[in-house]
């Protein structure tokens, strides 16, 4: 694929754009942009810090440091989340020929900026991808066996999906030329953690990749993000791009999250009539309480993790997706019956009006309960 390197340029403009999306990453702001500096030497940059509103003040150090550095800049977002929106909107807020990706908790090695910039320079790849798995990488930084195996299932699983040779499909740190993102930007999901498996999987023809070995670092301050959830959210993107964006990927991600209610809901039902002997419709109404109840929390921690409800917001969240889920549970009955009564078997007629049900809620969640601010 061609990699737009003939677009021009502004006068003036960088040459290379840091993207760094960031979350409570304050005390790493300042010691990054002098690592940036040492290593990028020679070389025209500027850094644009992504904040997701950090109660921290991330945004407010990297202002600090912008005010007295012009390259640096910071966007901060208010009621949105997500690392791969943020590279996103960072990448299309820059001028310059070449946009990099790095984390902001200095665990990339960014002296292998000027390398990865030369490949692309030498119009030898179109996307060049720091590697912690090629001759020379590694990944002591990773810490904990629970994350480095994450990490190691995420890469196997993405393999099958990618071209051969990429070996570490996984990684948040990558250069490639900002035509080339700008053209990819309309097909990205912009949800999950893992942008670059969703920039090479959008690639309406296969991209040419390079891969740049270095060291990941031990954390020096704040918490690492990836989390079980972080891979749930991966694997949801993986499904999402074989089948095209045909289903939302949320949708995807909230009728898991209902399968995984209904299991509760018959562990709740089983244990209240066997276990406590309770009534049918009491045990049957405690269960779909508890159901709910998990189902929220789930899709607040999962499906709607970019727009996570908190304080106040949680309990108003947790009311009206009961609600919803009430309301929904009465379309769902009501269109059962309603096909049973024309002679439709009762197993497609339980199916329809489980469908409706889901759809509602989907959609007047989506609407009311994780409407963002």
């Amino acid at each position: 694929m061609k990699d737009g390197l003939s677009t021009p340029v502004l006068a003036g403009a960088p040459e290379v754009s840091v993207v760094v999306p960031c979350y409570n990453e304050r005390a790493n702001v300042a010691p990054l942009v002098a690592r940036l500096d040492a290593a990028l030497g020679g070389i025209a940059w500027e850094a644009i810090f992504v904040d997701d509103d950090s109660p921290d003040g991330t945004a407010e150090a990297a202002r600090a440091v912008g005010a007295a550095d012009g390259r640096v800049r910071c966007i901060r977002r208010v009621g949105r989340r997500g690392l791969a929106s943020a590279v996103i909107e960072g990448a299309l807020a820059s001028s310059a020929r070449y946009v990099a990706v790095i984390d902001g908790d200095m665990q990339h090695d960014e002296t292998r900026l000027p390398a990865m910039l030369a490949e692309l320079r030498a119009g030898e790849a179109d996307v060049v991808v720091g590697s912690r798995h090629v001759e020379g990488g590694g990944e002591a930084g990773l810490a904990g066996v629970y994350r480095q195996r994450l990490s190691h299932a995420g890469i196997r699983i993405a393999q099958h999906f990618l071209p051969p040779g990429l070996t570490d499909p996984m990684s948040g740190f990558f250069m490639l030329p900002r035509a080339l993102f700008e053209r990819l930007a309309p097909r990205l999901t912009g949800q999950g953690f893992k942008i670059l498996v969703d920039l090479l999987l959008s690639a309406p023809a296969p991209l040419r990749v390079r891969e740049v070995a270095y060291r990941f670092r031990s954390r020096e301050a704040g918490e690492s993000k990836l989390d079980v959830l972080v891979m749930a959210q991966f694997a949801g993107l993986l499904i999402d791009k074989q089948l095209h964006g045909l289903v939302p990927l949320r949708f995807l991600a909230f009728a898991a999250v209902g399968l995984i209610g209904v299991g509760v809901h018959l562990a709740v039902l089983t244990l209240a009539r066997e276990g406590f002997t309770l009534h049918f419709a009491l045990a049957q109404s405690l269960a779909t309480i508890v159901a709910m109840v998990a189902n929220f929390e789930l899709n607040n921690r999962l499906t709607y993790r970019d727009q996570r409800l908190r304080g106040v917001r949680l309990w108003r969240g947790r009311a009206l997706f009961m609600l919803v889920c009430g309301l929904g549970a009465i379309a769902n009955i009501g269109i059962a019956r309603m096909l049973y009564a024309e002679n439709t078997t009762w197993s497609v007629a339980g199916a329809a009006g489980a469908v409706v049900g889901v759809v509602w809620n989907y959609a007047v969640s989506a609407t009311l309960v994780w409407r963002g601010r």
